[in-house]
């Protein structure tokens, strides 16, 4: 091959250089294209019956605590129900579920055809023009129903403006919190859990391909590409990679500095997808291009310690607090904190997990609600030495009447991180 000259070499880095600066996450993609192959091609979406099933035991709660009726606005909880994919805005889009009967959807007339595609119960669809006010159909069914002056459930996260104008609607209604709703998603059924599953799979098989390509020098945006590509190529829809280098990993959300891939220093990687509306999340930490040092050794296997210290705690019938309060005892009697003082464990040992990323209830000290089957976690209880490192591993479980199930089981050793 012929030697080139001096400015064929400039061009070739010149090109070098613009690729590196705009190309690495088409490489991942093509990467991941040429390895990868979905693992979601058999999923089974959520059916007509097991949404006609919520309708039925969010009825029956209705029924025995006295709600007439529950207002919910897009999100999680809309999707839950009735299978409506909508964004909030200043138009209300809204169900109202009766203690008997069939739900009514509310929506601008001009978004009736778009609502229809994904409603997937059985509903009477009731619209509104742009000059009229949307909550007068819902008052029309609801004193129809003789519900006027009922006890309606104003599910948690349906915002001020909403329940202000049906209050206005609906003088004499009692509005409350909906306290049916949270009590229902938390316990997740055989076909929930299997979702998780799968996008708990999806993610461990994206950080089995990452992390042997992770290169010294590498940004977190370098990393997040290849991550977000194989999670596509696997089947999964990105929810969010957080990766934080070296210092910066003694921040659990991260730091604005500018980060790279540092032979001897930590990566850590915090990743999540979802799959037919469920979602997974979980954590690696690993010394990159060296031999771990004794501390970074050290505070990996007392992570590590920490996690099968929450796990073993998480019992059913126990308060969601006792987990939490398991594993800070632990660290307190290895030096750290105390309580959320670091170096240590600064915030909570885990979170609920489902068609959220972070959802109620919590392992968190102080949380009285008590392990049932079917509650899904975080297990995440990290170690942050500000100024040096952090260490976080993240794996989510579900509880059986067993006792506590994996979706995805922790690494064994710092020499093997992922797992």
């Amino acid at each position: 091959m012929p030697t080139p000259d001096r400015r064929t070499l400039l061009r070739y880095a010149a090109a070098g250089i613009a690729t590196s600066l705009v190309a690495p996450r088409l490489f991942a993609q093509d990467k991941a294209a040429e390895a990868l192959r979905s693992l979601t091609g058999g999923v089974a979406p959520i059916g007509k019956g097991e949404r006609a099933d919520r309708l039925a035991r969010a009825q029956r709660m209705m029924q025995a605590q006295g709600i007439d009726a529950l207002l919910i606005e897009p999100g999680a909880s809309l999707i839950y129900y009735c299978g409506i994919r909508w964004h909030r805005s200043e138009r209300l889009t809204a169900l109202v579920i009766p203690a008997t009967g069939a739900p009514l959807v509310v929506c601008p007339f001009f978004e009736k055809p778009s609502i229809d595609e994904s409603l997937a119960i059985p509903a009477e669809v009731r619209v509104w023009q742009e000059h009229e006010s949307p909550y007068a159909p819902i008052a029309d069914f609801l004193t129809a129903k003789g519900l006027a002056k009922g006890r309606i459930g104003i599910e948690e996260t349906v915002r001020y403006f909403a329940v202000d104008g049906l209050k206005a609607a609906l003088p004499a209604a009692n509005l409350v919190k909906d306290p049916v709703t949270r009590a229902i998603r938390m316990r997740k059924t055989a076909a929930e859990i299997a979702l998780m599953q799968a996008a708990s799979d999806v993610t461990m098989a994206a950080y089995r391909w990452t992390y042997p390509q992770v290169k010294t020098g590498m940004t977190p945006a370098d990393i997040g590409a290849l991550m977000s590509a194989a999670t596509k190529q696997l089947g999964g829809q990105v929810e969010f990679n957080l990766i934080l280098l070296g210092e910066a990993a003694a921040y659990p959300h991260g730091s604005g500095k500018p980060q790279a891939v540092k032979a001897g220093e930590v990566v850590l990687m915090d990743c999540g997808c979802t799959v037919e509306d469920y979602q997974s999340d979980i954590s690696r930490t690993w010394v990159h291009g060296a031999t771990p040092t004794a501390q970074q050794r050290k505070v990996w296997s007392d992570v590590s310690h920490g996690q099968t210290i929450a796990f073993a705690a998480a019992k059913i019938g126990v308060p969601a607090g006792s987990v939490d309060d398991a594993v800070r005892g632990w660290y307190e009697g290895q030096g750290y904190g105390p309580g959320y003082a670091l170096p240590g464990l600064s915030h909570r040992t885990g979170h609920g997990i489902g068609m959220e990323g972070h959802e109620p209830v919590n392992l968190v000290h102080g949380e009285t609600t008590k392990l049932d089957v079917g509650m899904c976690f975080s297990n995440e209880p990290g170690l942050y030495l500000p100024g040096v490192m952090g260490v976080r591993m993240e794996d989510c479980f579900h509880m059986t009447a067993q006792g506590p199930q994996w979706f995805s089981k922790p690494p064994a050793s710092i020499g093997e991180p992922i797992g």
